[in-house]
């Protein structure tokens, strides 16, 4: 009998354990880790200095927006002249959403599909700032592309409504 009773005290001691150990847990991932739902602040970037270097190096005339709100936030900027001399410049609008310009010398074909995420042409075009752009549609990205613009191909594109990739398309200007 005595065997009986220690077992049933090692059981009841290893369940009393395992309760505290689970209430400890439960008070960590309440207390010390940050349960935040929000988004993260994303930082708003001076691409300036880019946009320069960007038009000295490129072999086509390089767009970015003139006159937008101060409620679309530059996000990111890079300039690869060693990537078919790719631009991208990203924003993120007043919805919250993101809309980039990605321009390259690169084959038309496959840089449209990288650009837009895989969105595929519409029969739509849009008479945009004087210029014919394609609307693309895809699952991820919705896109406007411009495809006359010499020696590169400019895609507009993002999660933004389409108005407001129109008011990107329509601010873009070359220098």
């Amino acid at each position: 009998m005595a065997g009986t009773n220690g077992r049933q005290k090692t059981a009841r001691d290893m369940i009393l354990s395992l309760v505290v150990i689970a209430i400890a847990g439960l008070v960590v991932y309440f207390i010390a880790i940050p349960h935040d739902d929000h988004a993260p602040e994303l930082k708003r970037v001076d691409y300036r200095v880019e946009l320069i270097t960007a038009r000295r190096a490129a072999s086509y005339p390089v767009a970015a927006p003139e006159g937008l709100p101060s409620t679309w936030k530059a996000t990111s900027v890079r300039f690869q002249g060693e990537k078919s001399d790719r631009w991208h410049l990203g924003f993120q609008t007043p919805d919250g959403q993101y809309v980039q310009v990605e321009q390259s010398t690169q084959k038309p074909a496959d840089f449209i599909d990288q650009a837009s995420q895989g969105a595929s042409a519409t029969e739509r075009t849009e008479e945009i700032g004087g210029r014919t752009w394609t609307r693309y549609s895809g699952g991820r990205y919705d896109a406007l592309v411009l495809k006359d613009t010499p020696g590169s191909t400019t895609v507009v594109a993002g999660t933004g409504s389409p108005e407001e990739l129109r008011t990107m398309a329509a601010a873009l200007k070359t220098g």
